[in-house]
């Protein structure tokens, strides 16, 4: 009989090893902040694949009138093709939204309904026009894997708010990962209590191996004598270890796993919402269902304790392609993902502003970098890691703004230029923690998730 499968036998799996230790003390940090916190929650919706500036968010009426003429970057740039295509306008139209009159694209009225509460930050730059490394360095601060994600960062600062449910939570495409798949979530060196709990609510077991087999055929007895063994085993191999926290790591997420067997469950359970909150999710309707319940599910989550949240849209790249790298056809690439998303976010921002959960709770929009304003091929454009935009709301967050700004064709960043680590930083910043401050040493570096950059975006703090 090897480990595996002895541990399922003696103790239905790693959620029965958790049943030994349910009453053990917390493990992790405990909440600590550096100033008053404005928000305790974070939602990080990330487009994968780089979606489009110029057709979304940053409106260039210099690209519809210029639309079909040769266009000259002044600069040699790396592009798939040989040379910049013809400037390109986008293939939807612009419209004002709320008294603040922000145009946004209308392949998404309604998350441009929500204007008044967003603040769009448009000097968005990148590090790498590659989609592995740009992935990594908006999710872990670092263009090579290894490092913790923003989640983890979050997790290991501030702890649980929930004895039931993990720190962070991850709702991954449910057609595959993003680029670098669970590097995206990963504790790195910090305890991997940390990292990311993946929930696929697409899937018969939506939490991998968290129940055990059903065919594991453990009597009572035999499961009470297992568990026992089991916890006097892992309290001689900590008493022998002292310092070392990796087994403390492992229970505390046996631990996690016990009280997810109950937990999960009724959290996942969405029958016994109401039919206009169904609606405002768009779950009834075929293009938004999906992303509806991933959306609709954050909610639940955010409201039982969980502190951040990350639901992907986009896999990897895939014939058709399944992402928003819109090399081909940004009409058709960008026109079904914008269709999927637009109702469920504006819908989970309305949601959280009724329920007064949206003045504590930051939404981050983001992608690894923008596209090109010149036309790829006939239909598509390029990767453009000099000019995007990424927007936040909820809390702390001045509402109805726009920062930084790209040039008249929506090409490079020419004002107020903003990066990932800025974003990290006003995100920790609005939990109540100072950026610089926040280290872990590794490898003789005291490391942090803004590396040795970043600054508070605070011309859009409330």
């Amino acid at each position: 009989m090897d480990r595996r499968e002895w541990l399922w036998r003696s103790g239905g799996g790693l959620g029965g090893v958790a049943l030994a230790w349910l009453s053990a003390e917390a493990r992790g940090l405990q909440p600590g902040f550096h100033h008053a916190p404005r928000a305790k929650r974070v939602v990080q919706f990330f487009m994968s694949g780089a979606a489009s500036q110029c057709d979304l968010f940053d409106y260039k009426p210099e690209l519809i009138k210029r639309n079909g003429e040769e266009w000259d970057p002044g600069e040699t740039v790396e592009l798939f093709q040989s040379r910049p295509g013809k400037v390109m306008r986008s293939p939807w139209g612009w419209t004002p939204h709320g008294e603040c009159g922000k145009h946004v694209s209308d392949l998404l009225p309604n998350i441009g309904s929500c204007a008044d509460d967003i603040a769009f930050v448009h000097g968005m730059t990148s590090k790498s026009n590659v989609h592995g490394p740009a992935t990594l360095l908006q999710a872990t601060g670092f263009v090579s894997p290894g490092f913790p994600s923003v989640g983890a960062w979050v997790s290991y600062a501030l702890g649980r708010m929930s004895d039931d449910l993990p720190a962070y939570v991850v709702l991954p495409d449910s057609r595959g990962y993003a680029p670098c798949g669970p590097g995206n979530w990963t504790a790195g060196f910090l305890p991997a209590v940390h990292q990311g709990t993946m929930i696929r609510p697409d899937r018969p077991d939506p939490i991998a191996d968290l129940k055990p087999p059903t065919d594991a055929g453990v009597d009572a007895r035999a499961d009470e004598d297992g568990l026992a063994l089991l916890g006097e085993l892992n309290r001689r191999h900590r008493m022998g270890r002292p310092g070392d926290d990796r087994l403390d790591a492992r229970i505390a997420s046996y631990e996690l796993a016990a009280r997810l067997q109950l937990s999960a469950p009724e959290v996942l359970d969405l029958a016994g919402e109401a039919g206009h909150v169904r609606d405002l999710y768009g779950l009834d309707h075929r293009a938004t269902a999906e992303f509806g319940r991933n959306c609709l599910l954050t909610r639940r989550l955010l409201e039982r304790g969980v502190r951040f949240v990350q639901v992907w849209s986009g896999a990897d790249n895939g014939h058709p392609r399944r992402n928003w790298d819109s090399h081909e056809d940004v009409k058709k690439d960008h026109g079904e993902l914008g269709t999927m998303i637009d109702r469920p976010i504006a819908g989970l921002i309305k949601d959280l502003k009724r329920r007064g959960m949206l003045e504590d709770t930051i939404i981050l929009w983001t992608t690894e970098f923008g596209r090109m304003p010149c036309g790829q091929g006939s239909k598509g454009r390029d990767h453009n890691p000099f000019g995007f935009t990424s927007w936040l709301c909820g809390g702390g967050i001045k509402g109805g703004v726009s920062h930084g700004a790209t040039d008249e064709w929506s090409f490079r960043a020419v004002e107020d230029k903003t990066t990932g680590y800025d974003l990290h930083a006003t995100i920790l910043h609005l939990l109540g923690i100072d950026h610089e401050r926040l280290t872990v040493r590794q490898d003789g570096i005291d490391r942090r998730l803004t590396d040795v950059h970043g600054h508070v975006i605070r011309d859009i703090l409330a």
